[in-house]
């Protein structure tokens, strides 16, 4: 069973009063818009989206929710930002600071808006609603009071399950609305029941300065906002989760979710919702920071990839499995490879795992009818458009064996549009190719006797024959491999710089098949003489 109807089957055990009363179950994730949000941030929405898609197939009411976090302060300074412009705004909440660019109202309104079209480009199509919408609606006062009256209880939880200690002075409280000057920070004292005293204290320090003029504020309606894991907790209840899960660095053991769950359960007493814990989706091996400015953008690899691709690379793994995305390493061409076994896995009506998986890939309204058409290899596709003498459409009909429909020329076009930007923006230096159609190659030129024995009974293969198919080629190369007694990789390096000036390419019957007939005798005439 694929993961995603194995976690749909323990939802529905654990919630099943709730699904036969017609409780709409609510799925939430949220991310805090501190900068350009980076792709492993969809790992989250991906895996709690088609839980949701999973959960109305089944006709099990359920609501996914994604909160953009705009109230959370900005404690880093995004490297593709200037300083000195934002270095007054520290540690102010991320809706009061200036957007980057106009036409956003605030800093994370811009970033937020671009990873909503990014969520929504791949299909998924939860309901967004801002952190700042649950404080200054008042939604949140309850629980802030509830925080602050049971700090004592709070500050025990953070040292009986994760070891962090909190001075007795502590407040599980965050000042949104002060009287501080840039540079300074708010810090709480007390609590009165109605409102919290705090200080202004300089950005950095650790003890508490005395002297220092007190000022208060009541913390509702937006005033104050709560530290993460109380505010994490808090959310479980106020927005009523029944679903959500965290990444792997919020889920070990005396983590983030633990003490999320202990202050949900002995603080707001409220039972913490159904757990999905995933690994990092990781670019380049690196697991990324979008207040760091670091990794790949959500919608740079969105716009790389069409959303099918995407999702699978999202979707494709068990949530307990890492996956790295290299856009730079073969990871788009696997990608494709994986795809196009799926798809003949259902087109085959095999009806197993990786059928179930093809069809997640879709947007929900397009699943019903998923016809079949020809996938041509984007590793193929990829070498054709760098060909300039070569016509994409004839090429590929080739392959096919028969003239391409018209849901295979959009394929194909779509194939091209993806393979020439990777060329152009990312592709690795093994899938960038140039015929070399003037001089020989000056590594063609050092050929070994051995080397140059097979290139001639090529050359005889060609010659003696009007025309041949990549199959064809294919079995005659293997052929003259095996009578020749050559190995594989000095037989193929040879054919590869004879035509590429480089030792390795596509594959290599095919390849043949598609080069100019005149063209390839000539030139296996001159690098066998």
């Amino acid at each position: 069973m694929l993961w995603v109807d194995r976690t749909v089957e323990a939802i529905r055990e654990r919630y099943a009063k709730e699904i036969a009363a017609g409780t709409p179950l609510i799925i939430r994730d949220e991310k805090t818009a501190s900068g350009r949000v980076h792709v492993g941030s969809m790992r989250g929405v991906a895996i709690h989206g088609v839980v949701s898609e999973a959960l109305s197939e089944l006709s099990i009411a359920n609501r996914f929710l994604y909160e953009i976090n705009d109230t959370d302060p900005m404690d880093d300074i995004p490297g593709y930002l200037d300083e000195v412009v934002y270095k007054p705004y520290l540690f102010r909440s991320l809706k009061d600071i200036p957007s980057p660019e106009p036409g956003a109202p605030n800093f994370a309104e811009y970033y937020g808006r671009e990873f909503i079209q990014v969520i929504t480009d791949t299909y998924f199509k939860p309901t967004f609603y801002r952190a700042s919408e649950l404080y200054e609606s008042g939604r949140m006062n309850e629980v802030i009071r509830t925080a602050l009256e049971r700090s004592d209880a709070i500050r025990e939880i953070y040292k009986r399950v994760s070891g962090s200690q909190k001075v007795e002075s502590w407040l599980p409280i965050s000042i949104t609305s002060h009287e501080c000057s840039p540079g300074e920070v708010p810090r709480a004292l007390s609590f009165d029941g109605t409102s919290v005293s705090y200080v202004c204290v300089p950005i950095g320090e650790q003890g508490m300065p005395t002297g220092l003029p007190e000022h208060t504020v009541e913390p509702w309606n937006g005033n104050a906002k709560l530290p993460w894991k109380v505010e994490w907790a808090a959310k479980f209840k106020v927005v009523g989760v029944h679903i959500e899960g965290g990444g792997k660095d919020h889920s070990t053991k005396g983590g983030a979710r633990d003490v999320a769950n202990t202050i949900s359960r002995e603080v707001f007493e409220h039972e913490p919702p159904f757990d999905i814990p995933y690994e990092f989706f990781l670019i380049d091996g690196k697991k990324m920071a979008s207040s760091k400015g670091r990794g790949s953008s959500a919608r740079e690899v969105a716009d790389l990839i069409p959303p099918e691709i995407f999702r699978l690379a999202h979707l494709g793994k068990d949530p307990k499995q890492a996956f790295n995305f290299d856009p730079a390493g073969d990871t788009i061409p696997v990608l494709y490879d994986t795809y196009d076994r799926l798809a003949e896995k259902y087109w085959s009506g095999a009806g197993d795992d990786q059928a179930r998986l093809f069809v997640l890939l879709h947007a929900p309204e397009a699943r019903s009818s998923l016809p079949r058409r020809f996938l041509p290899r984007f590793s193929q596709v990829a070498f054709i458009v760098q060909m300039p003498h070569m016509n994409l459409e004839e090429e590929v009909a080739k392959l096919k064996g028969e003239p391409l429909t018209e849901e295979d020329k959009q394929e194909l076009q779509s194939r091209a549009h993806y393979a020439r930007q990777w060329i152009e923006k990312y592709a690795p230096d093994d899938f960038k190719f140039e015929l070399q159609t003037g001089s020989i190659p000056e590594a063609a030129l050092q050929f070994s006797e051995a080397q140059k024995e097979a290139l001639r009974d090529v050359l005889h293969v060609v010659e003696s024959s009007e025309a041949l198919t990549g199959e064809d080629f294919h079995k005659k190369l293997h052929d003259i491999k095996e009578s020749r007694g050559i190995a594989p990789v000095e037989f193929f390096s040879a054919l590869y710089l004879a035509f590429l000036g480089k030792a390795s390419g596509p594959k290599a019957g095919w390849f043949l098949s598609v080069l100019d007939r005149d063209f390839l005798i000539g030139r296996l005439k001159a690098v066998t003489s």
